[in-house]
């Protein structure tokens, strides 16, 4: 199992924060990876709500689901997904700080199949993935806000 964890300020509000993540709809606006997300399932964002999401990267195209598995707002949002060989589970968590947000990520990663003998790696290929994605919600968030 690969465990993937970090952190990030963000200067903007907690609440403002969690609810632009928490709306996967929003990530391609952050993430150059994520070409399309849709909520596959009906009523408001909380836990049980499936997102269908599309990556484009140089391998090609990719489709997954992502589930909620825990949502405190403006706390906690917790997801499962599995992208490939890949087991995903774990969440972000936010906190209000004098400067706007800290947000924290914590990701357990049970690859399967040969991809278990890639633990090692899939943790510094996920680590470096989760800092380019957070570094431009950060980006994104802030100059938004013209800050």
């Amino acid at each position: 199992m690969a465990h993937i964890k970090g952190s990030i300020g963000i200067r903007r509000p907690v609440e403002e924060v969690f609810d632009f993540v928490a709306d996967e709809r929003n990530e391609p606006a952050y993430n150059p990876q994520m070409r399309q997300v849709e909520k596959a399932t009906p009523g408001p964002i909380g836990i049980g709500t499936v997102w269908r999401a599309t990556t484009g990267t140089k391998r090609g195209p990719s489709s997954f689901d992502l589930e909620i598995t825990d949502f405190v707002r403006p706390r906690q949002l917790g997801s499962v997904t599995t992208i490939g060989a890949v087991d995903i589970r774990g969440g972000l968590t936010f906190r209000p700080t004098g400067e706007g947000t800290r947000m924290d990520w914590s990701w357990d990663c049970r690859p399967r199949g040969l991809l278990k003998l890639a633990g090692p790696v899939i943790t510094v290929m996920g680590r470096r993935q989760e800092q380019r994605i957070w570094a431009g919600l950060k980006r994104h968030l802030e100059q938004a806000a013209g800050g």
